[in-house]
C-alpha cells in the first residue's frame, strides 16, 4: 500500500501542530478509567512481567513527539509513554517504562522482561510471524536534510544517488533504503551510502556538520524537529505505508486486551487526545486492527 505525497498545505499543517506543542503541560499525564471488557480478555494464563503491572519497552532514544525526556532530566514523556499509560490503566494496571534501544525489544519480549513493546513498531509479514500486533498509529518515514541543503525534493530512487543517508540497522527504511540502491544499480547511478547510526544527538550532529546529506526515519520526529528549531526540514516521504502497533509476543493472547482498550479509547475520545497533544492527529487511527498486513515494498 503506497501513501500519496504530502501536499505542501499538508505538511504545513503537520509542522505547525508540532509547533504548537506545550512540553511543560504535556508532562502531566491523561489518565483513563479501567476497561472492563478489555479486563476481561486478558489470557487467565498470561504471566505479567510484573504482578499488578504492564511493563512496556519504549524507546531511550530522545526521540520527541514518541520519547523524549521531562524537565526534571528523569522522567519518560511523548506519545508512546501516554499510550502506555492509557493500555495499562485501561487494563486496571499500573504502568511500568522500560527505556530500550531498537536492537533490544524483541530479545526483551522473548525473555519476559516487558510484556509489550512501544519502540514505534511497524507491522511486517516476517514480524508477525513471530509477533502479535495492535494498530494504534499510521506513520510514514521522511527524508531529512539540512536547513541550507540544496536538496529540494526526493521522491523516488534518483533523490538519493550518491548520497550519505543515516538510516536504522534493522529498520524498514534500511529495507526501502537498500531497495532503492538496487534501482541505482540498475539504472547505472551511484548507490546512497548508507550510515547507521542509533543515537539521536549523533544523528543531529552528523546532518548538521556535513558528515552525512540526509536523514530517513520516522515522519513524526522528523516534522518535530523541523518545526521546533529550524536547523532541518522535511523534503519527501516514503512511498509506503505503515501500521505501527503495540508489539507482544506471538499468541500469548495479550492482544486481544490491547485491542479492546486502544478501540474503547477511540470510542471515547481519550486516544484523540494523546495523539492531539502530541501534534499527531494525523497519523490517527479510526480503529485498531489486530496482525493487518505489513508493510509491503512493491
Amino acid at each position: 500500500m503506497r501513501y500519496a505525497s504530502l501536499t505542501p498545505l499538508l505538511l504545513f499543517c503537520a509542522v505547525q501542530a508540532h509547533a504548537a506543542v506545550d512540553l511543560k503541560a504535556n508532562e502531566t499525564p491523561l489518565n483513563t478509567p479501567a476497561d472492563p471488557k478489555a479486563i476481561a480478555l486478558l489470557p487467565a494464563d498470561y504471566r505479567l512481567a510484573h504482578a499488578g503491572q504492564l511493563t512496556v519497552a519504549v524507546s531511550a532514544q530522545n526521540s520527541p513527539p514518541l520519547s523524549l525526556v521531562a524537565s526534571d532530566n528523569r522522567t519518560r514523556i511523548g506519545s508512546d509513554i501516554d499510550i502506555a499509560r492509557l493500555l495499562a490503566q485501561s487494563l486496571g494496571l499500573t504502568l511500568t517504562v522500560v527505556p530500550v534501544s531498537w536492537e533490544e525489544w524483541p530479545l526483551g519480549l522473548k525473555s519476559g522482561r516487558y510484556d509489550v513493546a512501544l519502540v514505534n513498531i511497524a507491522v511486517t509479514e516476517a514480524r508477525k510471524q513471530k509477533y502479535d500486533f495492535a494498530t494504534y498509529r499510521t506513520d510514514s518515514l521522511a527524508f531529512s536534510v539540512k536547513h541550507d541543503s540544496p536538496i529540494k525534493h526526493i521522491a523516488t530512487a534518483k533523490g538519493i544517488a550518491g548520497q550519505r543517508v543515516i538510516v536504522g540497522s534493522g529498520t524498514n527504511q534500511e529495507r526501502i533504503l537498500l531497495d532503492w540502491n538496487a534501482q541505482l544499480q540498475q539504472q547505472h547511478l551511484p548507490p546512497a551510502i548508507p550510515i547507521y547510526l542509533t543515537d539521536d544527538a549523533t544523528t543531529t550532529l552528523f546532518l548538521q556538520s556535513g558528515r552525512a546529506d540526509i536523514t530517513f526515519g520516522p515522519q513524526a520526529a522528523a516534522a518535530w524537529k523541523a518545526a521546533l528549531n529550524g536547523r532541518s526540514k522535511v523534503v519527501g516521504y516514503s512511498p509506503y505505508k505503515a501500521w505501527v502497533a503495540t508489539t507482544t509476543l506471538k499468541s500469548n493472547g495479550l492482544v486481544k486486551a490491547l485491542n479492546q482498550a486502544l478501540n474503547d479509547a477511540i470510542a471515547s475520545g481519550n486516544y484523540q487526545k494523546i495523539l492531539s497533544r502530541w501534534g499527531e492527529a494525523q497519523e490517527g487511527v479510526s480503529s485498531s486492527q489486530i496482525n493487518p498486513p505489513g508493510i509491503t515494498y512493491q
